[in-house]
């Protein structure tokens, strides 16, 4: 499987999303406390699918 970088804007939407998901477990805010590990997984799976889908 070949892999490709992802394009700077996606990547940084995954880390914007993944940094939500670290604030939200360590500090009590309601809506991120609420879904902090989902949107870690999804700041991850979004970094993911842009390495292996070329063009995102």
């Amino acid at each position: 499987m070949k892999t490709n970088a992802p394009r700077s804007i996606v990547w940084w939407i995954s880390v914007v999303i993944g940094v939500l998901g670290i604030i939200g477990k360590f500090v009590a805010l309601p809506v991120l406390t609420a879904y902090s590990w989902w949107l870690l997984a999804i700041g991850f799976v979004i970094l993911a699918l842009a390495t292996v889908i070329k063009g995102l």
